[in-house]
């Protein structure tokens, strides 16, 4: 009986994900994830990620960048934004962000919900 319950509880956990859009995981992933150093509209310990698709990488004027990241010059695209969420000091070393999305699932919807919020 327990068994049976189990598979019900996960075959509805996988309907919902299928129903859920990418942006809305990508919404969620970053408020459990993201949001103890960003916000979208304000600079926290990291920059604000509103409009951070297309921009260029350390180009929020009033943020204090790592100097790594200011030289690095690059705009924020779906394949920068996923190599600096999978390992970021690889990818700019001497980086101030050390946080890693390690799940390719989890970085994909947040790089499609950080897309979906359009460019500056």
């Amino acid at each position: 009986m327990a068994s049976k319950m189990v598979f019900a509880v996960l075959a509805g956990a996988s309907m919902l994900l299928a129903w859920t859009s990418a942006e809305e995981r990508g919404k969620d992933v970053f408020a459990r994830r993201c949001s103890g150093c960003h916000a979208l509209n304000v600079n926290r310990q990291g920059p604000r990620l509103s409009g951070v698709y297309g921009r260029k990488a350390g180009g929020v004027p009033d943020f204090n960048y790592s100097e790594g990241l200011k030289k690095a010059g690059m705009r924020w695209d779906s394949a920068d934004l996923n190599a600096w969420l999978t390992d970021p000091e690889a990818m700019v070393p001497d980086t101030d962000m050390a946080f890693r999305l390690p799940i390719e699932e989890e970085r994909n919807a947040v790089i499609e919900y950080l897309r979906s919020l359009g460019k500056e």
